[in-house]
């Protein structure tokens, strides 16, 4: 993501440093088209980001439910074994 806005703060730049003064509105028209190129890049980054966090969003809870399933488990073995060593004391 940070490389995302470094390049568009760097073709931001850019497009502000060739601009002269006789030139200003054919190139405010060039500068308006690269924006919208650039911004269709960010949305379109901006979704794939989407994509790729959204399984692993998934992964990570599926993992979280397992992860409490196995501690449910483990504590009711824990209890079991405290059990079995209270009635084997008495």
């Amino acid at each position: 993501m940070k490389k995302v806005l470094l390049s568009i703060v760097l073709v931001m730049a850019m497009s502000m440093s060739f601009t002269s003064c006789r030139d200003t509105e054919r190139k405010a028209d060039d500068v308006e088209d690269t924006m919208d190129d650039v911004g269709d890049a960010v949305e379109d980054a901006a979704d794939d980001v989407a994509d790729e966090t959204e399984g692993a969003l998934e992964k990570a809870g599926k993992a979280m439910d397992n992860a409490a399933e196995e501690t449910k488990e483990a504590g009711k073995a824990i209890e079991d074994a405290a059990k079995e060593i209270t009635d084997d004391e008495q």
